[in-house]
């Protein structure tokens, strides 16, 4: 984004100092929060198979901890949220502050947890903060950068997911490795209360482009608009598959290295994140970059690019786990996370292209609520109870099969989860039929 213009446009600053921040600024600073937003969500990952070993929990209750549990209430929540953060003149920056401090405080306090149960209501609590951050954000973002270049920031803003995923994987496989998975819980919670407090001082609040700026409208009538955008709907379902597919592999690549491959929970964390947090961040920058490119000559680049990424990453996937090396596994893992990195920057762009200034948070929540109820809340979940059923295997009325064990149960598992990128695919080129219609009718709005 350097050297563009209307990028390094300066803002006035949020509190007591009056020196003007930059655009640029400002979606570094988003990413930061949500780096740290995605780190703290996905540290358990890594975390899950000391976790099962200390606590004595089933791959289920893994899944039901990293996924469900959070996703109820984060994809509820957000949409309450959104609408404040939608209401004229509401203080977004304020809200992601709070919001901000408030997860990174129950992410410290998963340390402290005794059972299962303590556990999951330190989960559900991250969740709880974690609401308020990107639909508010993506309608902060969406305000201050010219629509040409909305992928692209997106795209810096979406980088926050992979290198949360590297910066998670590797402090907590290391500092687990080193001195238990409680103090890497303490390791990550805490930096985000400092951030909080910049974020607090510095994160600007721009006003209304107009001093009339429109009320904002009832809930249920803005749903009832969205549900006539077929873009809008065909783009969340294709991201919800995608997010079912990355967050029930990734909540079971720790293990799946550790319980295959024979790496430890330290080396699992640093190759993992190194292996997907920097492919993953190539990726995210890559996408959004290409996507607003392409979109010059032809709109539909938003989605269609994003199908064919979808794909072929499936397929690039499924190799990595069938590779019998840990070095060949983690170097097509790599390919594979660049491939299904490259949907975030063209998507979010084009949730936030589809409607009109006043209800992007709220489009924002309700695509997040869509792609991470059925992407976080079921994935995991269903990852996990394939994975306890192939390793244990089950018969009903004489019929059945012996289990796999936990090595190749999981394996399998994981392997019959990426033939769903197909689906991501076709909901994406599906889309590709009314995008270009329907951005341009709310341009011309």
């Amino acid at each position: 984004m350097a050297g563009s213009t209307p990028l390094d446009a300066a803002l006035p600053a949020a509190g007591p100092q009056r020196r003007p921040v930059s655009v640029n600024y400002v979606v570094g600073l988003l990413f930061l929060v949500y780096l740290l937003n995605y780190l703290d969500r996905q540290i358990v990952n890594i975390l899950a198979e000391p976790i099962k070993q200390e606590l004595g929990l089933a791959d289920w209750q893994l899944g039901l901890m990293t996924g469900l549990a959070f996703a109820l209430f984060y994809t509820v929540l957000g949409i309450p949220l959104a609408r404040y953060a939608d209401r004229p003149g509401a203080d977004r920056s304020r809200l992601i502050t709070v919001c901000l401090a408030v997860w990174s405080a129950m992410t410290a306090l998963c340390g402290l947890a005794t059972g299962f149960l303590q556990l999951l209501a330190a989960r559900i609590g991250v969740g709880v903060g974690e609401a308020g951050c990107s639909p508010a954000a993506h309608s902060l973002i969406s305000d201050l950068v010219p629509k040409a270049q909305r992928a692209t920031a997106m795209g810096v803003y979406s980088l926050g997911i992979p290198l949360g995923k590297l910066v998670g994987m590797a402090v907590g496989g290391v500092v687990a490795q080193a001195v238990g998975w409680r103090m890497a819980f303490l390791a990550v919670g805490l930096p985000g209360l400092a951030l909080a407090v910049l974020t607090w001082f510095t994160l600007p609040r721009p006003q209304p482009v107009s001093a009339t700026p429109p009320a904002q409208a009832r809930f249920v009538p803005v749903l009832r608009e969205l549900a006539k955008v077929r873009t809008f709907w065909w783009v969340s379902l294709g991201g919800a598959f995608m997010s079912f597919v990355s967050y029930g592999q990734t909540a079971f690549l720790g293990s799946f290295f550790i319980r295959v491959h024979g790496l430890t929970v330290g080396e699992a964390g640093v190759a993992l994140g190194l292996s997907m947090g920097l492919a993953g961040a190539v990726g995210t920058w890559f996408g959004g970059r290409m996507a607003d490119r392409a979109a010059r000559t032809d709109q539909r680049a938003y989605v269609l690019i994003p199908a064919a990424a979808a794909g072929l990453g499936g397929v690039v996937f499924a190799a990595a786990v069938l590779a019998q090396s840990p070095a060949a596994a983690l170097a097509i893992l790599a390919f594979a996370g660049v491939l299904n990195a490259i949907w975030y920057g063209p998507v979010f762009a084009t949730v936030q292209g589809l409607v009109p200034p006043e209800q992007r948070a709220t489009a924002a929540a309700v695509h997040l609520f869509v792609i991470n109820l059925v992407g976080l809340g079921l994935g995991p979940l269903a990852f996990g109870g394939l994975s306890d059923l192939l390793n244990s295997g089950w018969t009903f009325g004489g019929l059945g099969f012996a289990g796999l064990g936990p090595r190749q149960g999981l394996r399998v598992a994981l392997l019959m989860g990426s033939g769903l990128a197909f689906l991501a695919l076709a909901a994406f080129w599906r889309a590709g039929r009314t995008i270009r219609g329907e951005l341009e009718d709310q341009h011309a709005s």
